[in-house]
């Protein structure tokens, strides 16, 4: 398993409150972040949060108001009134955690600058650090051994808890808080300490394969990943195919997804979603190539709004799917603001694929069922993106 400082598991997911990462509380994002754009697509925020059940939010914030008034904790509270109403993707954020969270789908993020991984024997190995990065300037290298944060060992340590410490999560740190980091290479052993800074995510990356196939990976749907996505299709050579990798993309900003839709569709409907039962659609920009080849790569950790994007290009033919059923997270959450400053998520909708589909605890079934990990179901995308081309 492995992770980095920003895709961190905040404090409501260890209290059981939710069973995904941070990207994928959100379906309509834009509601809560103010992203959504006020035309060109069918999806107002101000209708959505006029739509919201009244009740399942009163009995929220009346528990958070009670319990402030008894001297307790009104978060707590909140969140106990959250569980007792059956709510799966239901959450409460203290007012730090959904700040983090907005960042975070902003593309930036609190940390240092690492990604790690536990290896077998429980040790914790730094993969990858980030350029510019406080990692970076302290000297830490790829393949050094995160022995501790702050005093405490952390091998055997789930690696998102690590990246919780690293992060700080357990006191809201912010940028410039410090962080002391007990690290070893070979037979070196050292103590650093790094002081957190805000640093911006880069949840698209893009490679060449031989014979000019484009492999775009989506790690997550962050503001401005859609007009990324864009132009890597625009540069790709002409005629030549695309893997659109979206394996464990938790979702994210939706519009970013629907922005992203518009690089492969001309245009017509992405999805449908209701709030307190009124329909919404979201529709993709007219324009895009829609002859060049294309396979989506999925698994079970593609979710929420990367799964909107592959039931859209699935429905409409414009993709082969390949991969492993995907997560099956097809809900719409909407914010309110709780006595003592917290953050209330709750479900009020769903959506849907342009064909009518529902994906909350079905998923999206690919086309073509593959198992292989890492760069095998690339191999096999490609020999899918082959048999593509052959056909058109």
């Amino acid at each position: 398993m492995s992770g980095r400082d920003l895709f961190c598991q905040p404090r409501r997911i260890r209290r059981g409150a939710a069973l995904t990462l941070v990207f994928a509380s959100v379906l309509v994002a834009g509601a809560a972040t103010g992203s959504f754009p006020e035309s060109g697509r069918k999806s107002a925020a101000g209708e959505a949060r006029s739509a919201v059940p009244a009740g399942h939010h009163e009995d929220v914030a009346r528990a958070a108001e009670e319990a402030m008034a008894d001297g307790k904790s009104p978060m707590e509270a909140a969140e106990r009134a959250v569980s007792r109403s059956g709510d799966r993707w239901g959450a409460v954020y203290s007012q730090g955690e959904y700040e983090e969270f907005e960042e975070a789908l902003d593309g930036q993020y609190t940390g240092v600058g690492l990604w790690a991984r536990r290896e077998r024997d429980g040790r914790i190995e730094v993969t990858k650090v980030a350029d510019g990065s406080p990692a970076a300037a302290a000297g830490i290298r790829a393949g050094d051994r995160l022995r501790s944060i702050d005093g405490e060992t952390v091998d055997g340590k789930p690696v998102t808890e690590v990246v919780s410490l690293l992060r700080g999560d357990d006191k809201d740190a912010s940028a410039g808080t410090a962080v002391r980091l007990g690290l070893g290479r070979g037979t070196h052993a050292w103590t650093k300490t790094l002081h957190r800074a805000r640093l911006s995510t880069h949840s698209v990356s893009v490679r060449r394969l031989a014979g000019g196939i484009t492999v775009i990976r989506i790690a997550a749907f962050t503001k401005g990943s859609g007009d990324v996505v864009r132009t890597a299709v625009r540069q790709a050579p002409v005629g030549a195919g695309i893997i659109l990798d979206l394996r464990g993309n938790s979702g994210g900003l939706v519009t970013e997804a629907v922005t992203t839709a518009s690089a492969f569709l001309d245009g017509g409907l992405v999805a449908t979603y209701d709030v307190d039962g009124k329909q919404q659609a979201l529709h993709a920009d007219p324009g895009a190539d829609t002859t060049r080849p294309l396979v989506a790569l999925v698994d079970g950790g593609t979710m929420s709004a990367a799964e909107l994007l592959t039931g859209a290009l699935q429905d409409r033919g414009r993709a082969v799917v390949v991969g492993s059923r995907t997560f099956g997270k097809g809900s719409v959450q909407m914010p309110s603001r709780l006595p003592g400053g917290s953050v209330a998520e709750l479900t009020v909708g769903h959506y849907r694929t342009p064909s009518g589909r529902s994906v909350d605890g079905h998923g999206i079934t690919p086309d073509l069922d593959v198992a292989a990990p890492g760069e095998a179901a690339v191999e096999r995308a490609e020999t899918v993106l082959a048999g593509v081309g052959d056909a058109d």
